[in-house]
């Protein structure tokens, strides 16, 4: 398949399908466990990443305010994806700059806890991808003494889900991002660049 390339080095397909599992459907899952809809203002930390990428493309599609965070060099790409607003987080910690959001979704579990919690509205969500033990017995604890939620998990990914996305691909309304595409022979090199935390959406193994 032909990709087109952008301004911004990353190549877009509207139809490519390749790279929609595993991380297309954690997506679903933060954007129906947050009850993410029109007028919230919405945080994804990670935004930038195979999941972040269509978190925040799906976020827009219900109709959200949405803040991307990641590194410097992602941030074109994210407001390319329809970010409202972009962060970057080796120049700003986005927990103290006074602003509150109703759901704040970590994708790699990897913000600072309690900053995040603070920065929820009084009855906001924060969903945690990979959550450690220790976030998850503080959520609990927020969760059973405020009206604030944290939620961790994963998805439970079902045939019906991943069909849901592919029409929306398929009709434009989302869209992969892939950064790299590697022949199956050069695997390991894929690896590696994933390592180096400069992907910008998701890299692809063609067989």
């Amino acid at each position: 398949m032909e990709l087109g390339l952008n301004g911004n080095g990353v190549s877009y397909e509207g139809s490519y399908l390749d790279a929609l599992p595993t991380a297309g459907l954690e997506a679903l899952y933060f954007v129906r466990k947050g009850n993410i809809h029109s007028g919230q203002k919405v945080l994804i930390n990670g935004a930038g990443g195979s999941i972040g990428t269509f978190t925040v493309q799906l976020a827009k599609h219900l109709g959200a305010e949405v803040t991307g965070v990641d590194s410097t060099n992602k941030l074109d790409m994210l407001r390319s994806i329809g970010a409202d607003h972009v962060l970057d987080y080796t120049r700003e910690d986005f927990t103290q700059n006074g602003q509150t959001y109703d759901v704040m979704i970590d994708v790699l579990g990897k913000a600072p806890f309690s900053g995040t919690v603070r920065s929820l509205s009084k009855t906001g969500m924060y969903l945690l991808g990979n959550a450690r033990l220790t976030q998850i017995l503080r959520g609990q604890w927020i969760s059973m003494t405020t009206k604030k939620k944290v939620i961790p998990g994963s998805a439970m990914q079902t045939t019906q889900d991943l069909i849901y996305l592919k029409k929306l691909i398929e009709s434009g309304k989302i869209r992969s991002v892939v950064d790299r595409t590697y022949p199956l022979e050069e695997i390991a090199e894929a690896h590696r660049y994933v390592g180096t935390g400069q992907k910008k959406g998701n890299i692809v193994i063609t067989l």
